[in-house]
């Protein structure tokens, strides 16, 4: 909880200095597309500025603080993903090394001093010894449900924030294409200018909506597929730890 409350107070100081750019930019944004000549090149991150001042900064700066808040969240849960892989086919010789040399406490310290959810949950199993493998089993299936709840902390916010960048993007387009119209009902006549420069504004925020949300779907994809990864091999290897503690008991 600390942890997102961190990122919230991150994303919104961020999200707040950006707003304060595009607020004074706007300004002279006009002008300065007035005064560029007809044949020069705008640099990629002077459109994206241009395209986003243009789009308006109220529900752009909304998009823009899903994106900083998705992105931070999904960049913290790669590196907890990529930490928590573990070599435990080298895990499992040390262990049974252990077992047969000096026995279940050695087995602890080594799992101990081994990072990852495979090693805790062989610790976990380790320390119900004494009652028995069946109890040593259930242990290590409880405790794999924790461990696995904590591996897929993060990804309802990351789900929300790819749905509701969207759908930001898409309500800033139905109110641009409002204003557009009453644009031309304030004219009293339809004009191709106001007409294409309305919807133009209208359908940038859908966008960065969609952009966003495929920013965020990578990352999403990614770390499921991570997960998928990491609770198959804690599956795998349980197997095997049972077994060495069945051979080690006989």
């Amino acid at each position: 909880m600390k942890r997102l409350i961190a990122f919230l107070t991150l994303a919104s100081l961020l999200t707040i200095g950006v707003c304060n750019q595009v607020h004074a930019q706007s300004q002279t944004a006009t002008q300065t597309e007035t005064v560029q000549d007809a044949g020069q090149s705008q640099g990629f991150h002077q459109m994206i500025k241009n395209y986003f001042i243009q789009g308006g900064a109220g529900f752009m700066a909304s998009i823009l603080l899903c994106l900083i808040i998705g992105l931070a969240i999904s960049i913290e849960r790669t590196l907890y993903l990529n930490l928590s892989g573990t070599n435990t086919k080298k895990l499992l010789n040390k262990l049974e090394t252990a077992l047969e040399s000096k026995g279940i406490e050695e087995a602890k310290e080594v799992c101990a001093n081994t990072r990852g959810p495979v090693a805790s949950i062989f610790f976990q199993g380790l320390t119900r010894y004494d009652e028995g493998l069946e109890m040593v089993e259930k242990s290590v299936v409880s405790y794999g449900g924790v461990l696995l709840g904590r591996l897929e902390s993060g990804l309802s916010w990351i789900s929300l924030f790819i749905a509701t960048a969207p759908m930001l993007g898409f309500l800033g387009t139905v109110i641009g294409m409002v204003q557009a119209f009453d644009a031309i009902e304030a004219a009293g006549d339809i004009s191709p200018t106001i007409v294409a420069g309305g919807i133009k504004v209208a359908l940038l925020t859908t966008v960065f909506g969609l952009i966003v949300a495929i920013i965020l779907q990578l990352f999403y994809n990614y770390l499921v597929a991570k997960i998928d990864s990491i609770v198959n091999d804690m599956e795998d290897s349980s197997i095997s730890f049972i077994d060495i503690l069945s051979k080690y008991k006989k």
